[in-house]
């Protein structure tokens, strides 16, 4: 039987929150619960069977906490929705939707967009050690960040490290152009984006001057004590066996180690196996340890991006099957 629904979405900026850009998430509500949605004005029509309605009507109220206040709503947080749906998390939905972390600088909400991110940050809280593997764009190194800040910022910890190894350099700085700041910034910037993110520029630069906040090269992690430190390690997955043992046992007392990375994205030799993954494998069943797995239905992308990589992917995927044809032909 069909159906259809109107949902007035009361204002044109509650209405683009909800379509997103170019009306995109307006494909995702009809792949996920297969109506077809029109947006005319500030009105929404929704025609299908009626479970189709429903079910879309569902996703769209449950989303409403950020639509209605005209904050633009994800592919990733219709997803999470539906996700929540088929495995009755209903209720830890909406105590994800309503875990504010902070706000950034432009006031703009950060929280963990998928129950696999909260799970993350809850880690975190809860653990000395804990390790965020996944795909880049999903959020390890910035929520870790926004953590730390808050945990400084509270008085919680004395220090706040961030630290990655300097693999495109091989950690040997000498050759390049200017100052030790000057040398290792390129290698760095990811981590003073994700900063600048939370706190006030000028800010930062009295906290690094008085070694609140530290910004360096793994290398210079070397025997170190670091006690009553919030450490963040971002792209360990570029850090060799030695490397991230050295790091694993500079964990001071009321210390805090977050360790990042993608083991899909090495930028080690081909021979020289990632320290990651040897501790992911070593370190897997020992106490005190958390290990977060996040995946591609974690990661948060503009939609321009999301475009652009799947226009890629059709394009490789076309020129596969030339190759392959050749191939059959040589038989």
């Amino acid at each position: 039987m069909s159906d259809s629904l109107t949902i007035d979405l009361h204002s044109t900026e509650s209405a683009i929150a909800l379509v997103g850009e170019q009306e995109a998430n307006l494909r995702i509500f009809a792949a996920q619960t297969g109506a077809t949605l029109v947006l005319r004005g500030r009105d929404l029509y929704i025609t299908g069977t009626t479970a189709q309605v429903q079910l879309c009507q569902q996703l769209i109220h449950d989303l409403g906490t950020l639509w209605r206040e005209g904050k633009t709503v994800s592919g990733v947080d219709i997803l999470t929705v539906r996700h929540a749906y088929d495995t009755h998390q209903r209720e830890a939905l909406r105590e994800l939707q309503q875990d504010i972390l902070a706000r950034t600088r432009r006031g703009d909400v950060i929280r963990a967009k998928t129950f696999r991110q909260r799970q993350y940050i809850q880690a975190i809280r809860h653990h000395t050690l804990t390790f965020g593997i996944g795909p880049a764009g999903t959020g390890k190194t910035f929520l870790a960040t926004v953590l730390a800040v808050q945990a400084l910022l509270a008085g919680t910890y004395e220090r706040l490290i961030l630290t990655r190894p300097a693999v495109e350099a091989g950690e040997r700085l000498g050759f390049l152009p200017g100052d030790l700041q000057q040398k290792i910034d390129p290698y760095l910037r990811p981590l003073y984006d994700a900063l600048y993110e939370l706190v006030e520029p000028d800010k930062i630069s009295h906290l690094m001057e008085r070694g609140v906040i530290e910004v360096a090269p793994l290398a210079y992690m070397r025997g170190r004590t670091l006690n009553n430190a919030f450490v963040i390690l971002d792209e360990a997955q570029n850090t060799t066996p030695a490397q991230m043992k050295m790091v694993l046992t500079r964990i001071g007392f009321n210390s805090c180690l977050v360790v990042t990375g993608d083991l899909t994205q090495t930028d080690l030799p081909e021979h020289q196996t990632s320290g990651l993954s040897v501790a992911a494998s070593i370190l897997k069943d020992v106490e005190g340890i958390a290990f977060c797995y996040l995946t591609k239905g974690d990661v948060i992308r503009h939609p321009l991006v999301e475009r652009i990589i799947d226009a890629y992917d059709r394009h490789e995927q076309a020129q596969e099957i030339p190759k392959s044809q050749r191939q059959r032909s040589r038989k």
